[in-house]
């Protein structure tokens, strides 16, 4: 039977069903015949409370509750209100914005800057660079507009960031390609939850500043998702002042999202925020990716980019909220802390992990074990180097008793 009837495959291999929802779909089903207590569900992106809840903050939606019809049913600009587009660099940078020129663009959250960034900074045949533990939609954002994703090993044999193998991969694809650009997400990466370290941007700096030397154009797209939850929110931005340090060019592309940090994961909002060296590069990324985004989805919905307008319009609301979200973000890391610490005593390897909703175990084969623990009741999503754990939507007890029934299922 042919596996398209009107369709066009157009290169594309596309499954009946998303493999991370299809697995949540099977979990919320043993759920309902079994109930939560017998059942973990170890495959949401979203914070969940340890009721499995979905952890929606108080004071963002106080905000929600107080708009009037005006205030979202009207259309916003195409590239977002211009509140919004202040407001979000102070949300993305915080006290640590980069010297040089910025600008930045609504999107539907994060995947609306992935989308930009590879359409308008590389050329239709081209291969996107990434790490090779990577959320697994890089691929289909990048497929679906004629590019392909290229990847470098993340981890050096003793866990460290593999620069090397960055740089490898770099002047592998500028010998053959007049244009890259780069995915790294940090910190709290996904899958993994590592962050790079001040040190490993140093490194990333000093080869993006050695690759530049060949004159093409580079994009560093920062995928800062889950920056919020990482931890200290001023510390976690160190790096980004190091940005500017990079050449003509090469531009720095930090791709924001309000699902995570403010919890409107269904209104998809977020922002693409360029740091050019010239006014010039600045204004035309603002240019193209308006153009890109007319041609797709048209504008970002207004509700969001309200929201955030309003709340840092008001500096006491503002504090209101990173004091609520602390709460949340406390709450998750003593989860990762409790499956780190849970894999360390029973001898299960994870792959580093700093902070953040996941973390992943290396397996050789993540189809089997995934398998297994269903038997189980545990669901977890296999990745093509093994599986992940959302511990964003787990409780701590169930973080501790998962690593050695994970090595139980790898034996």
């Amino acid at each position: 039977m042919a596996e398209f009837i009107l369709a066009r495959e157009n290169g594309r291999r596309i499954p009946r069903e998303d493999r991370i929802f299809g697995i949540s779909n099977r979990a919320k089903t043993a759920i309902a015949e079994k109930g939560r207590g017998k059942v973990i569900n170890g495959t949401i992106g979203a914070l969940l409370d340890d009721d499995g809840k979905l952890v929606v903050l108080k004071s963002v939606d106080d905000v929600f509750r107080q708009l009037k019809p005006n205030d979202y049913a009207e259309y916003a600009p195409i590239g977002g209100i211009v509140p919004f587009r202040e407001a979000v660099q102070k949300a993305a940078f915080g006290a640590h914005v980069p010297d040089g020129y910025t600008q930045a663009v609504a999107t539907p959250g994060g995947t609306g800057s992935l989308r930009n960034v590879i359409s308008n900074y590389s050329e239709p045949g081209d291969a996107v660079l990434t790490t090779d533990w990577h959320w697994a939609p890089y691929g289909t954002i990048a497929g679906e507009i004629g590019r392909k994703i290229a990847v470098f090993e993340m981890f050096t044999e003793d866990g460290k960031f593999n620069s090397a193998a960055l740089q490898a991969k770099c002047s592998e694809l500028l010998a053959s390609q007049n244009s890259l650009v780069i995915i790294l997400n940090t910190p709290a990466h996904n899958p993994t939850g590592y962050s790079l370290t001040e040190e490993d941007w140093d490194e990333v700096i000093w080869i993006l500043k050695g690759e530049a030397a060949c004159g093409k154009a580079i994009a560093l797209l920062v995928d800062a998702a889950y920056i919020d939850f990482a931890g200290d929110e001023e510390k976690y931005r160190r790096f980004m002042p190091k940005l500017a340090q990079l050449p003509e060019n090469v531009i720095s592309i930090v791709a924001y999202s309000l699902s995570k940090t403010y919890t409107l994961y269904g209104a998809r909002c977020g922002a693409m925020i360029c740091v050019a060296k010239t006014l010039e590069i600045a204004d035309e990324f603002k240019r193209v990716c308006e153009y890109s985004s007319r041609g797709s989805w048209s504008n970002t919905a207004r509700i969001a980019q309200v929201i955030l307008s309003r709340i840092y319009g008001d500096p006491q609301l503002l504090k209101i909220v990173d004091e609520e979200r602390k709460v949340y973000r406390d709450m998750l890391n003593a989860r990762g802390r409790a499956f780190s610490e849970a894999a360390a005593e029973c001898g299960l390897k994870i792959v580093p992990y700093d902070a953040g909703f996941f973390v992943s175990v290396p397996c050789d084969d993540p189809d089997a074990v995934s398998k297994k623990l269903e038997e189980q009741d545990i669901f977890l999503v296999p990745l093509a180097k093994g599986i992940r754990v959302s511990v964003a939507s787990i409780p701590e007890n169930a973080c501790r008793k998962l690593p050695p029934m994970i090595k139980a299922a790898m034996e």
